[in-house]
């Protein structure tokens, strides 16, 4: 049959091909083991793929051979921008006129409703936040350690544009910072690029001890304060107070503020906070509820236009009655029974409005909605007390045009603060031209930008650079210089030059991405994190004149508690160090060092900060297993009476000696140095005096004093107790600087554990100083 034979001739073929093959090939035996019968490696995957063989399992069967890439996830965010009630053009715009800018830092005690304000305005201007009326939206509070504790950590920055009583708009930057104590240092970093703070208090609770220290160091950072009382729904609904001890409640707090502004800040920067002035402003977060006095006045002249709403607004506070058969305001009480006028107008209204919606919702609350002019559907009617109360306080006082008008009126623009704050934060002469340019807000000047705080990015490989442009306008692409805070002109080493990646204005859980930023406005910038530890200073590559810095931020705690730690593993040693460098960056006042046993110690301002501190290092930047020592709190060390013996010290050609004595300092001179209620920048003069009348020091000292240690505001002194007939002062001076830098090295580390010296004067008694500048150089 051909159906069988046709095969037969297929294989006859095929096995005289082969037969021609092989007589092609050369003749040769080759063994069984030598046999190829697959092609090698090499020829599949090219030399540049190196290839393994293994002939065991070196990993159990449950373990990947190539693990999968794990999206980390920290941070709230949002996939897509949200809808805002104005267009994201028109806030870029914003950004080219710097008079009508507001940076503003929301600083208050913690659970004084500082978030919760910020979701108020974040709710007012994005529509789709509106939805989420029952739950707390906390907005600002983007970690979910965050949301977990219910407490914020970061100091995290918001660019709204919001409209003021007249309805005209301004772009305001509101830094929502940190109530709780432990981490003041994220108020200090965000305060420093702000011009103003709005200091929040409890209306229930009244001025903390956190109110105070927050008072205080805005004080000291030369800032506008305003004050929001918040959470007056308390007074009614928790408290139950009377409208008229709610208004000596609220009075109360007012006059405790100014009691403290008045013993905190000096003459020249004298601050009155006043519902009057404009500068306090009544809140409930809880129900949407913002006004000051004027924006109140704001509402009755709607009802009735003839009402001079500034005049009005004067008569709202104080002891000011309302006559009503006169029509006539007066500081006397008309009857018996009359009240003041903010409890008549303002508190009065108020309470009303609560009393019906918590109370009676069917029957009266219809009638008292459309006495005051306010509409509500069926459905709307129906909502639980909360939403319905928060929906009826929006409708009645309108949006936050209270707070804007604020911060309008109160705390200066970009432009108007610049000067002062040049001469707060930079270090260089204040007559060149960078200073100039910064003094003027210039956007056309050179570059000069200040760097606070660093965020990670979502994969926390990076950290992305929050920073305030003081002149000129920086560029997405540009190449910049950064300077560390350890640059000067004679130690040039701390400075790097990078380009600029992208820019963003940070919206706390998206960004806005932007191709410049002029002057006056805060941005986040990536690219230039690698070299910054805390703060920097980033100015443009072109310019050729002498560059200073911007001064390191100046906290007003400190980190007292330390934590040895060490990874579970030795060999993941490198992964933990570099998750150390990344919490060092994300945590403005932490601080690492490694001990002489080889411990390495992170340093915080108490447990919960640390505790906060190693959630991050072991699962946001290092991934790995590490063991951690008991908490120890920092020791200083000090002397109890006068030195018994003189010390002296040689150097190593026996060309120059040094004799001193320690004592222990005057009982509080040491809290004075600190407080920087005397500073070593004072001329010799100003500081005799000083040390004359309040600690009975004799002249010659007094002017002698040379540094304070182991900083500027270090409380160690170092006085040159030596005379001129004895000492040759002009050998002395020649090597002044070096022993001041010897001083501030040791007190920084003492010689009993390497802890900081406190309350110590150091005196030069006696100095033998080489002739020859030969002799008695750094070192000799």
């Amino acid at each position: 049959m051909p159906s069988i034979h046709k095969p037969c001739c297929k294989q006859e073929d095929g096995r005289e091909d082969m037969e021609e093959e092989m007589d092609v090939a050369p003749m040769s035996v080759v063994l069984h083991e030598d046999k190829r019968y697959y092609p090698a490696a090499l020829e599949v995957f090219g030399p540049e793929v190196e290839t393994i063989v293994q002939e065991e399992d070196n990993q159990p069967l449950n373990v990947p051979l190539v693990a999968p890439i794990k999206k980390k996830k920290f941070q709230l965010k949002e996939q897509q921008l949200p809808e805002t009630i104005y267009n994201m053009e028109f806030l870029a715009d914003m950004m080219d006129n710097p008079n009508l800018i507001r940076n503003v830092a929301l600083v208050g005690h913690l659970h004084h409703g500082k978030t919760a304000f910020v979701d108020c305005l974040v709710r007012q201007t994005h529509p789709g936040m509106r939805s989420t009326e029952e739950r707390d939206l906390r907005y600002t509070d983007t970690l979910f350690t965050e949301q977990e504790r219910g407490v914020s950590i970061k100091a995290i920055p918001v660019t709204l544009v919001l409209q003021d009583v007249r309805n005209k708009s301004f772009l305001v930057n509101v830094f929502d910072t940190p109530g709780h104590v432990n981490f003041s240092d994220e108020v200090t970093a965000s305060q420093r690029i702000c011009d103003g703070v709005v200091l929040f208090v409890d209306a229930a609770e009244g001025v903390m001890l956190n109110t105070e220290r927050l008072l205080k160091h805005a004080v000291q950072e030369k800032l506008a304060i305003t004050i929001c009382i918040n959470k007056i729904d308390r007074l009614m609904v928790e408290l139950k107070l009377p409208p008229q001890d709610a208004y000596y409640k609220l009075r109360h707090i007012v006059e405790e503020i100014n009691n403290l502004l008045s013993l905190y800040a000096d003459e020249e920067n004298a601050q009155v906070v006043s519902p009057i002035l404009g500068n306090v402003c009544f809140a409930s977060s809880m129900y949407a509820v913002c006004f000051t006095l004027k924006s109140f006045a704001n509402i009755y002249a709607q009802t009735y236009p003839g009402i001079n709403i500034k005049e009005f607004s004067r008569r709202l506070w104080g002891d000011i009655y309302f006559n009503s058969k006169t029509r006539k305001f007066t500081k006397k009480p008309p009857h018996g029974t009359a009240q003041r006028s903010f409890v008549e107008f303002i508190l009065e209204p108020l309470y009303k409005v609560f009393a019906q919606v918590v109370g009676d919702v069917d029957t009266t609350l219809p009638t008292v909605l459309e006495e005051l002019g306010i509409r509500l559907s069926k459905e709307e009617m129906k909502l639980n007390i909360r939403p319905l109360l928060r929906l009826v306080c929006t409708k009645f006082l309108g949006d936050f045009n209270g707070f804007v008008e604020m911060c309008v009126e109160h705390i200066p623009s970009p432009v108007d603060n610049a000067k002062l704050k040049v001469e707060h934060i930079y270090t260089g002469p204040l007559d060149s031209v960078l200073a100039e340019d910064m003094c003027t807000c210039n956007p056309d000047g050179r570059l000069m930008v200040h760097s606070t705080k660093m965020y990670p990015t979502e994969d926390c490989t990076f950290f992305q650079v929050l920073a305030r442009v003081m002149s000129g306008t920086l560029s997405a692409g540009q190449e910049v210089r950064v300077l560390g805070e350890n640059y000067t002109l004679s130690d040039e080493e701390d400075s790097r030059i990078l380009t600029v990646g992208r820019l963003w204005i940070y919206e706390a859980r998206y960004k806005v991405e932007v191709t410049r930023v002029p002057a006056g406005n805060w941005v986040l910038i990536e690219g230039i994190d690698q070299p910054i530890v805390k703060t920097s200073t980033i100015t443009d590559v072109n310019i050729y004149e002498d560059l200073y810095i911007f001064r390191p931020l100046k906290f007003n705690t400190q980190s007292v508690i330390k934590i040895a730690v060490e990874p579970v593993n030795p060999s993941e040693l490198p992964k933990m160090l570099d998750g150390l460098r990344k919490v060092n960056k994300s945590y403005p006042l932490l601080a690492t060092r490694v001990e002489e046993s080889g411990e390495h110690v992170v340093l915080g301002t108490g447990e919960l900060y640390l505790d906060c501190v190693m959630h991050d290092l072991r699962k946001m930047y290092s991934e790995i297993d590490i063991k951690v020592a008991d908490p120890v709190v920092a020791f200083c060390e000090t002397v109890v009476e006068t030195s018994s013996l003189k010390c002296f010290a040689e150097t190593p050609n026996k060309k120059n000696k040094i004799t001193m004595i320690a004592e222990p300092l005057e009982k509080g001179l040491a809290e004075d140095i600190e407080n920087e209620i005397v500073q070593i920048t004072w001329n010799k003069k100003r500081l005799g005096e000083f040390f004359q009348t309040k600690y009975d020091w004799d002249l010659l000292a007094a002017r002698s004093i040379w540094a304070f240690g182991p900083d500027m505001t270090g409380p160690n002194i170092l006085v040159d107790d030596t005379l001129p007939s004895e000492v040759d002062k002009g050998l002395l001076n020649s090597v002044k600087d070096s022993i001041v830098q010897g001083f501030q090295w040791g007190t920084r580390e003492g010689p009993l554990c390497e802890e900081p010296i406190r309350n110590v004067k150091f005196k030069i008694l006696d100095a033998v100083i080489a002739q020859e500048p030969l002799h008695r150089g750094g070192g000799k």
